[in-house]
């Protein structure tokens, strides 16, 4: 029995490439793969011999070894059997993806609740889904989805992509933010800094803004804040971005009347 159509699905996977793109390596039809790996066609002994140089093994155990149980596959044509296939797979993953560029691990709405709890337990963030985007430079990222038209015109269900704070004293005023907070979970603000932050965590306050207007600013302390991710991507629908209608814009101008006013009191 000829294991070569399951072995090259295997290892293809073990790379994270398509079809395509192991064609591409075999100078070889797409097509052919595919053919290859439904085992609608056998390849030929050239082929074989490209596919063995590629991944470091030898013919014998292309032909006839399950690779997906023996793990003949660490780079040297020697087994690694004291391996599960998924920690295999998990370790060529991270060697893939630290050397192109930082996994984002992704909290949707539905985690939201318990990311409080578990923002810094290892094996909560083990659970969630990642991905990578080739454009982030190194750094620690994560990825939140946010609901509500409170950030309008950015539409609700957007990833926002940020990348972590590490002092307080390094949040810029007026920028956008995810921040993490005892009292109101997740949330994705503008942050508006009131005072002197030399002495972070005594006293400190931030307001946290609204880019849609109808919200009123609210104030959080700094001792309340237990992570704060500086917004670098927003990530969301083609087709999603909303429009305003007449009795909104109204609102919006009502409401900026209103906050102007305000602000002339205060300042007389």
């Amino acid at each position: 029995m000829s294991y070569a159509g399951k072995n090259l699905k295997y290892i293809r996977k073990q790379r994270e490439w398509t079809q395509e793109e192991m064609a591409n390596q075999l100078q070889i039809k797409r097509s052919l793969v595919g053919a290859y790996e439904e085992e609608r066609a056998e390849p030929r002994l050239e082929v074989m011999e490209s596919i063995c140089a590629l991944f470091s093994i030898n013919l014998e155990q292309f032909l006839f070894q399950d690779l997906s149980l023996t793990g003949s596959l660490n780079g040297d044509g020697e087994g690694n059997s004291g391996n599960s296939y998924l920690e295999r797979r998990r370790s060529l993953k991270s060697d893939k993806t630290t050397s192109l560029a930082p996994i984002v691990p992704f909290v949707p709405v539905k985690a939201a609740a318990g990311y409080l709890a578990g923002y810094a337990d290892p094996e909560f963030l083990d659970e969630l889904n990642t991905f990578t985007l080739p454009m982030l430079a190194p750094g620690d990222y994560r990825a939140f989805e946010i609901i509500g038209d409170s950030m309008l015109p950015t539409p609700s269900g957007s990833v926002i992509v940020g990348e972590k704070v590490a002092s307080f004293k390094e949040v810029k005023n007026s920028n956008t933010y995810i921040v993490v907070s005892n009292s109101d979970g997740v949330v994705y603000k503008r942050i508006i800094t009131n005072d002197d932050r030399s002495k972070e965590g005594n006293g400190d306050r931030l307001t946290l803004l609204s880019d849609n207007p109808l919200y009123e600013p609210y104030q959080v302390n700094a001792t309340d804040i237990v992570e704060i991710w500086k917004a670098v991507y927003i990530i969301h629908k083609a087709g999603a971005q909303p429009m305003w209608n007449v009795d909104q814009l109204a609102g919006v101008v009502n409401n900026l009347q209103d906050q102007i006013t305000s602000l002339k009191k205060k300042l007389n």
